[in-house]
């Protein structure tokens, strides 16, 4: 393990609450979950001794709302890097039997704002990336987007989330949106740049669990609508070039579907497309969302601050079926006093290696 890495998995996590600084709390700290995943928002579980010195007096060390309290900005750093940034949401006492009581602070990034921000509302000629700075503008957030593509004559928002709305935008782009403080992203899959991260297995690596499955594949994926306009039906197919520039030399799924079972269609019947380009935009997002999803692994690794949601992690010395580049989808940062740090992560893609 190299020197930056191991002292990041040798640290315990440093908190910040309200802006200032909390050592007690870091030397306090029982266990800490952070929790990230692409459909939703970060969520920080961190719990702490609550019986102790406090002013002279033996008693309870965080009731008095002094420090943790409901709204105030709770930020969480792993050897200088902040994991996590957002706002106390809940506070959690535990009276264990035959141990001191202990207090667990929940907190959610500002994407919380969006998820409890439900509404029905139509947005007229403006494209993905003009929805976008308005959902930032209405929650006091700054934006940064490389989104391209035409304005659309209408699109409706109808009792959704302003997050559920603005990730379903975003897979439709093929886009990934997350936070960073309260700069909102969205960028397309294709334009990210990572820096090389690579887990060897039996080194940092500590283990590793991948299935590749054909149960949810599919060849191809159909979605019918009608153009208003012409009077007239449109129906448009994804297939196996909607994923071909992520399957380098492997074999995609939909691909080995093909070659061992056939031809097997999908069809997407849960939206009315107006004009073919939503259509093909529909059929496409649903063929990804399967495709890479025909090798999902879940592993367990050094505390490693890189490894989060939306970025690319080689992984080594799982043979020429498994090694390879994935996608993050989900990850865990956990600390307790047993074990130390680590991070759980889960990852995917929609190819398998060739023997």
């Amino acid at each position: 393990m190299d020197h930056a890495r191991s002292a990041i998995a040798s640290a315990r996590p440093g908190f910040t609450v309200g802006g200032v600084a909390q050592p007690r709390l870091d030397s306090g700290l029982l266990r800490y979950v952070c929790s990230e995943n692409e459909a939703g928002l970060s969520h920080c579980e961190a719990e702490f001794g609550n019986w102790g010195d406090a002013g002279g007096n033996t008693g309870f060390l965080w009731f008095d709302r002094r420090v943790l309290d409901f709204g105030k900005d709770f930020l969480v750093k792993i050897g200088g890097a902040t994991i996590f940034e957002g706002r106390i949401m809940g506070l959690e006492a535990r009276f264990p039997e035959l141990a001191p009581p202990t207090l667990v602070v929940h907190a959610e990034d500002r994407l919380q704002d969006l998820r409890m921000t439900r509404r029905t509302r139509v947005f007229e000629n403006q494209a993905d990336a003009d929805i976008v700075r308005t959902m930032a503008r209405d929650h006091g957030l700054t934006v940064e987007t490389d989104l391209s593509g035409p304005s659309h004559a209408v699109l409706t928002q109808i009792n959704q989330s302003d997050l559920a709305f603005l990730r379903q935008r975003a897979a439709l782009a093929d886009a990934d949106l997350w936070l960073e403080g309260t700069q909102l992203h969205a960028a397309k899959r294709a334009s990210r740049r990572d820096s090389g991260l690579e887990l060897v297995q039996g080194a940092r690596l500590r283990e590793f669990h991948v299935l590749a499955d054909l149960a949810h594949q599919r060849t191809a994926v159909v979605c019918t609508g009608w153009d208003v306009s012409s009077k007239t039906a449109i129906s448009s197919e994804a297939n196996g070039s909607a994923i071909s520039t992520e399957v380098g030399s492997g074999t995609s799924g939909p691909a080995l579907l093909q070659q061992t079972l056939g031809t097997r269609k999908d069809q997407v019947a849960h939206c009315l497309p107006l004009e073919s380009g939503a259509a093909q935009a529909y059929a496409d997002s649903h063929l990804r969302a399967l495709a890479r999803r025909f090798l999902r692994g879940r592993g367990v690794a050094d505390a490693d601050t890189r490894l989060h949601v939306g970025r690319t992690v080689k992984l080594s010395g799982l043979g020429p079926l498994f090694s390879g580049a994935y996608a993050v989808v989900e990850t865990c940062h956990r600390f307790d006093v047993a074990v130390g740090l680590r991070t759980e992560f889960v990852v995917e893609r929609a190819w398998i290696g060739n023997p």
